[in-house]
């Protein structure tokens, strides 16, 4: 979804761990800019204004205008093809930005909402499972939907939804999936039980469980 949104990215000098903290202390994150046979820039942007983009309801997808620094050209039309969040304190480290031509056909990954609650759980008892919370797809960047939807309400125990059912607008979205690949469904308790049986933890994994788990892949520190 397109947003009526300009951010403005100052210039970067330096790499590595010392400038990029700097960056931060000063309410910047170091961000790489490339696609649309552009030069890949190295640049510093906002903190706050990704992170606002980011907690909106487009998120990643959201579309938005960039100015280059030292730049005459019209702002670019960029998403946020990745970013990096510190897993402990949770702020933002780094972002990718990707440039867009608003006429030609682009991949992302869009999210899944189940709609509804399964009649296998309501009076069932049973669990339900949603096992492809993203799909890749491919469509013009103002297309780009914001959820792909599927009504779940009518599953009972044993029941699935596929790909297949997904709603959206299939004139201008291809989704990048088998259409029999399963997306939810309801389990039985018994089910889950079996599934999940209890395991002999060594002290190795224990201590590697309680390390905080990385939030999102994408550019280290070292940038």
């Amino acid at each position: 979804m397109i947003k009526d949104i300009t951010i403005t990215a100052s210039s970067r000098e330096g790499i590595g761990k010392g400038p990029a903290r700097s960056l931060r202390a000063k309410g910047m994150i170091p961000a790489a800019v490339y696609g649309e046979a552009g030069d890949a820039s190295a640049v510093a942007i906002n903190a706050k204004e990704i992170a606002t983009i980011l907690r909106s309801g487009t998120g990643q997808n959201t579309i938005f205008k960039l100015a280059l620094p030292g730049s005459d050209a019209e702002p670019a039309n960029v998403i946020i093809k990745d970013y990096q969040v510190d897993p402990i304190k949770g702020r933002l480290l780094h972002a990718d930005l990707l440039r867009l031509s608003m006429t030609t056909l682009t991949r992302v990954d869009v999210s899944v909402e189940a709609l509804g609650e399964p009649v296998g759980v309501k009076s069932d008892g049973g669990i339900f499972e949603l096992q492809l919370r993203e799909i890749e797809v491919e469509c013009l960047p103002a297309d780009i939907p914001q959820h792909l939807q599927v009504d779940v309400s009518h599953l009972r125990i044993g029941d699935h939804v596929t790909v297949a059912d997904l709603v959206y607008d299939r004139e201008k979205v291809k989704v990048l999936a088998d259409e029999h690949q399963i997306v939810a469904g309801v389990l039985a308790p018994r089910m889950v039980e079996e599934v999940a049986p209890a395991a002999v933890v060594t002290e190795d994994e224990a201590a590697a469980a309680s390390e905080p788990e990385v939030i999102k892949k994408g550019k280290g520190e070292e940038e």
